[in-house]
């Protein structure tokens, strides 16, 4: 029976704010140990093993981790991980291939590119003969080690993200066609210094689902086995920044090549359309106030705790607050100490609390609210879809703050959006307001797409911003967009 090595550590993390990772963030959300993986049966695991198990070839469980952005993982969270699934994969040797379902958009302490150092170290221990493919995020950063060390690199194609299973998929039969001989991966990646936020990230519809289009339409071609169009994840700081195409031929690396580099030149034809407008949170109340109907999505992107931000922001809050609007509207803010308060008081207290900036307090400062305690909640909930789907999560205890026509949801913990499913838990819902603080790039088109009346994308401080023209980075270097409009005689960096 064939073996198959399956394992990886999947987190987005980021440079420019937000918490550390570490292993009890993991553990409250997805950390599976050899056979307890073979219970996956949603996103990219679950994908693997249902290709794996209808072939009949044996999958070999290492260790899966999992969970929401912040900032980097601590030194000794990482190590541990590392070192647990590495000597996972010793014992389970030999093999006949690996299966690496990584992020690509992971940072530690210290280290700018573990995901590389991973694929390099299963490589040490197999030789240059044994299969790897790796799966990776959309929004990864491809670096040399990556491309150098890996047979094949397939990433997700949607965004919002709901292909992990099929990309799962995708990855273990390239696996397998590759080890019964009926292919030869060749693969190459070209980059081009373009570092924009997923505002206009959509494959559904604008200009990345253009490139996404072109970029797929290659796979027509009999000799060509995969492509797969990143987007940068911006908020890191290394020097291989970029974003652009892969492409995996049958056997022909020169052609690997050429159409790679085809795609990172349309990439950067076209950044100009992935810049975002964006509006003070002032200046889009008022807008929004003159729009008819409800709800207006106030985009907090800046506050993304799906890209590795803390979720305490209450810049959006505070504008509404003094904008003294009275129709109803729904903000989220990670503050534990008050939702405890809340929690302390009961519901139906009145109450003031201090809110806000606590657990990343580089954004602002926390200000005093007063209001009436409407709901509580252990913040327990399942996500609907995307990379956690079907998995019980929280945010800890939980409460619903009225401040005036505002309802405050105040977590304990940060979570990632992909639907509605922290309002509805707490019983707010979002077809009757009038503003709701969506702070994510994108999957807000999930939750509210079909009841909008508008959406205004916001200029907030913040780690996930919505434009990255004026953020400081120390490793990356200049020249890039957006920060540089045009850049004389730009060629693609070729990785291969």
């Amino acid at each position: 029976m064939t073996r198959i090595a399956i394992g990886g550590i999947l987190t987005e993390c980021n440079h420019l704010g937000g918490l550390p990772i570490n292993l009890a963030t993991y553990e409250s959300t997805e950390l599976d140990r050899g056979e307890e993986m073979l219970s996956a049966t949603t996103s990219v695991v679950g994908g693997m093993l249902s290709v794996l198990r209808e072939a009949r070839a044996e999958p070999l469980p290492l260790l899966f981790a999992s969970a929401c952005a912040g900032g980097p993982i601590t030194s000794d969270c990482y190590q541990q991980l590392r070192d647990e699934l590495l000597e996972r994969f010793d014992a389970a040797l030999p093999v006949d291939g690996v299966l690496l379902p990584l992020h690509g958009a992971a940072l530690a302490e210290g280290n700018d590119d573990p995901e590389g150092e991973i694929i390099s170290e299963v490589r040490r221990r197999v030789g240059p003969d044994i299969p790897i493919v790796v799966t990776l995020d959309l929004h990864a950063n491809i670096t040399a080690e990556m491309v150098s060390q890996a047979d094949a690199i397939l990433a997700w194609e949607t965004y919002p993200h709901q292909d992990q299973f099929q990309t799962g998929q995708r990855g273990a039969r390239l696996l397998l066609d590759t080890l019964a001989g009926n292919c030869r991966p060749k693969m190459a990646m070209a980059k081009v210094p373009v570092i924009t936020s997923a505002i206009h990230g959509s494959t559904v519809d604008g200009p990345f689902a253009r490139l996404m289009q072109h970029t797929k339409s290659l796979e027509a071609r009999h000799d060509v086995l995969s492509t797969s169009l990143l987007l940068i994840h911006p908020y890191m700081d290394v020097e291989e920044m970029g974003s652009g195409g892969l492409v995996i031929t049958d056997g022909d690396l020169d052609l690997a090549v050429e159409l790679a580099t085809g795609i990172a030149r349309r990439y950067w034809q076209h950044r100009h359309e992935l810049e975002p407008e964006t509006s003070i949170p002032a200046e889009a109340i008022r807008r929004g106030v003159e729009i008819e109907g409800g709800p207006v999505i106030l985009v907090e992107t800046a506050d993304c705790c799906g890209g590795g931000a803390a979720g305490d922001s209450i810049a959006t809050l505070q504008a509404l607050v003094e904008a003294n609007v009275e129709d109803l509207c729904y903000v989220p803010v990670v503050d534990p100490a008050a939702a405890a308060a809340c929690h302390a008081a009961g519901e139906g207290a009145e109450i003031t609390v201090e809110l806000g900036h606590k657990r990343d307090p580089r954004w602002g400062t926390p200000r005093s609210y007063s209001g009436v305690v409407n709901t509580l909640s252990d913040g327990q909930f399942t996500y609907t879809g995307g990379q956690w789907e079907g998995h019980l999560t929280h945010m800890g205890p939980t409460a619903v703050l009225s401040v005036g026509a505002i309802r405050v949801l105040i977590s304990s913990r940060a979570t990632y959006d992909w639907a509605d499913e922290q309002f509805r838990l707490v019983g707010l819902d979002p077809a009757i307001a009038k503003f709701i603080v969506a702070k994510n790039p994108m999957n807000y088109r999930w939750a509210y797409g079909e009841i909008a009346a508008g959406t205004l994308v916001l200029d907030t401080p913040g780690p996930t911003p919505a434009t990255l023209k004026h953020v400081k980075f120390q490793k990356l270097r200049r020249p890039y967009f957006p920060a540089d409009e045009t850049i004389p005689d730009l060629q693609p960096t070729i990785l291969v």
